[in-house]
Formats: structure tokens, sequence, C-alpha cells
């Protein structure tokens, strides 16, 4: 009797294992891309001119998105995009790193003010046209902490997995301009 409900068990073992192992698999190719760290935005590239300050600037446009007026930093994301357009940003520590609003998320420091809203878009297009994949656009508010938490569909969906070999994930201000990106997770 031990004997059988040993191999019993070691069956039973054997098959979540299995269970296991296929359930994985289903997610892994129902996922688009994942993102794991974040950039925060510095909203000037470069500058021109010979003067102690640039007469001309380039502004850090990413995929025809316009960054902010003040530099942005982001302690961590996560992000997962699933194939029919779900998608799940964890956000720490996205807070201004400039200005007089700066270690604030983007109330100016005032105790009376709210804090920045956001959303994320991904963009798979490597070269123009490029089409913005949107979560809702009045986006989720950020804590004190510049903590957030998106959990969404994009708007357009996805294109195939193929076709998004390139994939960028903006997270923006209800405005439109960029606040920091992911990085692609291989």
């Amino acid at each position: 009797m031990k004997k059988a409900l040993r191999k019993m068990g070691k069956t039973l073992a054997v098959l979540t294992l299995l269970a296991l192992v296929v359930a994985a698999s289903a997610d892994a190719r129902d996922t688009l891309v994942r993102f794991k760290g974040g950039i925060g935005v510095i909203p000037v590239s470069s500058g021109q001119g010979t003067a102690a300050t640039a007469t001309v600037v380039n502004r850090n446009i990413v995929r025809g998105v316009q960054p902010p007026g003040q530099p942005w930093v982001i302690a961590d994301l996560r992000a997962e995009v699933k194939v029919d357009g779900r998608i799940r940003v964890d956000g720490r520590g996205l807070l201004l790193a400039g200005g007089n609003g700066v270690g604030t998320g983007g109330s100016g420091g005032s105790p009376t003010a709210v804090n920045q809203s956001v959303f994320a878009t991904l963009i798979c297009e490597a070269a123009a046209p490029f089409t913005e994949r949107n979560t809702t656009l009045t986006g989720v508010q950020l804590d004190d902490n510049g903590d957030f938490r998106i959990d969404d569909v994009l708007t357009p969906e996805p294109p195939a997995p193929a076709d998004c070999t390139k994939p960028v994930l903006l997270i923006r201000n209800t405005a439109g301009a960029w606040f920091a990106a992911g990085i692609p997770a291989n």
C-alpha cells in the first residue's frame, strides 16, 4: 500500500511539473514583449552655438513623441504586453529631476497640488509612420513617491509579433509628453 501511494505521489508530482511547463510555454506565446528597467527623460539631447549658453537645442523626441520641459528619473519599471493588447506596467519612483518640483511626482512640491497622471504608449515601428498604441489617455495618478500601476488594454491592438521587433514603451503625461521609457527584456 505504501509503495503504491509513493508511486502515485511521484506520478502526481510529474504531472504537476508537466502542467506548469505547459502553462509557462503558453504564457510565453501570449506575450508580445516585456520591459525590465526604465530610463528617465532628459528633454534636450544636444545644443548648438558658440556662446556659453546654447542658442539652439535639439529636443529629445522619441518616435515622434515630444519630451516634457524638465528631466525626470525612474527607479524601476516592469511591463508586459500580451499579443491581444493587454498590458501591465509597474513603475517605481517616477519623479521630477529638475525645477521647483524636483523630487516630486509633478506636484511642484505644493502639498495641495496634484501629482501628474501617466499612461503608456507602445510603438512597434522603427521608422515613420509610427502607430501609437495607448492605454487609457486619462492615465493613472502618480503616488507621492512616483509609484504607479497600469493594468489596461492598448488601443489600437498591437501588430503580430513578427511586426513588433523594435518596440518602444513610453510612459507619458496626459498632455502627451514622454517621461520615461522601458528597457526591452530578452
